[in-house]
């Protein structure tokens, strides 16, 4: 299991068009498990409406955990995406 935390800095928090380019490249990682955590609530992030109704806003941090195949990478990819679009 690979985890990391990050603080939302998009003045629009995690909003739907991000999160949906974030759901379809998940989604060509078949064999991994990903969810975003908000405090208590932990969501599975290939759930679009999931995620979005976590209502992320900017300053929020999250912590992203990746298990399953080639988490590492994974993991890393998934963490520049969140630099680059949240």
């Amino acid at each position: 299991m690979k985890s990391f935390s990050y603080t939302v800095a998009d003045p629009a928090g995690i909003h739907a068009r991000p999160a949906g380019i974030l759901v379809k490249e998940l989604k060509s990682y078949p064999n991994i498990a990903v969810t975003v955590a908000k405090g208590e609530q932990s969501v599975n992030a290939l759930r679009l409406m999931a995620l979005m109704a976590m209502g992320v806003k900017q300053g929020d941090t999250v912590t992203v955990t990746v298990e399953g195949e080639n988490e590492e990478t994974v993991a890393a990819k998934i963490e520049e995406f969140f630099r680059t679009y949240f």
